[in-house]
């Protein structure tokens, strides 16, 4: 497989350029180990773990290798095994925090140029999720397709993609079925060679059996949806990078129920925009839309033209922001101070010169 096949392009390959002068060869991450990664190369796939020295100067969850990244290696061909030196650039990345207190960045897929966001038209089907994940998507510098799957279990998939399409607008949508094989080529428009799509939403909306229909074959277990509640089984439980045999790469995810932002202030904007312009056209600056005259948000809240459930979204994800922002301050301080004081204690261990 040659590594166009695998997505390459001309941006890596400025990266790449000064390792390759030392020798070393490129390979792409496909999934991750605990403390260890699998990764596609031109001669074949190889087990690798991070060397000592990028070990040792990564401070943070974001410096070590994700599903989808390009990473330099030094390749042991006979042993099917490869050691990871350093990470290239990512073109794109879609990061969310950890879940948990931890403040920390987790990438969930890296160097998308797609990404399907998938809900299922059942009981489980939420226009406020879907507003989290388009904040995310844009933020990821790949470009968001909205996925309504499971239209056979709803009685007028129209009507809700109708409000899908008031909060995001300008962004495809595609009503499907994998049971009924509805709606799949519409999909495979964004599938081609050396483009790599994501496949993210909660699960059981039909993320892994879209991949076993695109595929041609079973590759990924599926699970049913529960009775009772429509929410889905785990049946992805680690990210994973699949080159397809007509050209394409698709990465899928486990379900996502509880998705916490991460540093998204641009996509919050582009998100919101319909609320943002408003607020320019309020009369005072500074203005809070609470009970300023001549708010032009308040005015929009009245005149029903801004859904009120949307507006308070809005402010629900900004005060997110803004928490996350103050505790990640706190974070990089304390990681700066452990920083200098393991770069102070290498020093001290070396001999004098």
């Amino acid at each position: 497989m040659k590594n166009e096949d695998l997505g390459w392009n001309s941006f890596f390959e400025k990266t790449f350029e000064p390792y390759r002068n030392e020798g070393y060869q490129v390979g792409r991450v496909s999934l991750e180990h605990k403390h260890m990664y699998r990764v596609q190369t031109e001669v074949g796939e190889a087990l690798a773990e991070v060397s000592g020295k990028m070990r040792h100067l990564a401070f943070r969850r974001e410096d070590y290798p994700a599903v989808g990244d390009w990473v330099v290696l030094s390749i042991r061909g006979e042993e099917q095994r490869a050691t990871i030196h350093a990470v290239l650039p990512r073109k794109s990345k879609f990061s969310r925090k950890v879940a948990g207190q931890v403040t920390e960045e987790q990438i969930v897929a890296s160097n998308v140029d797609t990404v399907f966001l998938f809900t299922a038209l059942n009981l489980d089907f939420n226009v406020r999720r879907i507003e989290r994940y388009m904040v995310l998507a844009w933020e990821s510098g790949a470009n968001p397709v909205i996925v309504l799957s499971k239209a056979d279990l709803c009685e007028d998939p129209e009507a809700l993609a109708a409000e899908v399409a008031a909060v995001a607008v300008g962004v495809p949508i595609h009503i499907i079925s994998s049971a009924e094989n509805r709606g799949l080529d519409a999909l495979a428009a964004y599938i081609s060679p050396g483009q790599t799509v994501a496949l993210l939403g909660s699960s059981g909306v039909g993320k892994s059996t879209l991949v076993n229909r695109i595929y041609g074959k079973d590759i990924l277990d599926t699970g049913d949806i529960r009775s009772g509640d429509d929410k889905g089984k785990h049946t992805t439980t680690h990210r994973e990078l699949i080159t397809l045999p007509g050209g394409g790469i698709l990465i899928d995810t486990p379900g996502m129920r509880e998705l916490q932002l991460w540093d998204v202030s641009e996509g919050l904007s582009t998100s919101f925009q319909d609320i943002e312009e408003l607020a320019q056209m309020c009369y005072f600056q500074d203005c809070k839309h609470e009970n300023e005259p001549k708010c032009a948000v308040n005015q929009a809240l009245d005149e029903g033209t801004l859904a009120l459930e949307r507006f308070h979204n809005y402010l629900k994800l900004q005060k997110e922001l803004a928490y996350l922002a103050r505790k990640e301050d706190k974070g990089l301080q304390a990681a700066e101070k452990a920083k200098w004081k393991k770069l102070r204690q290498s020093l001290k261990s070396q001999p004098n010169r």
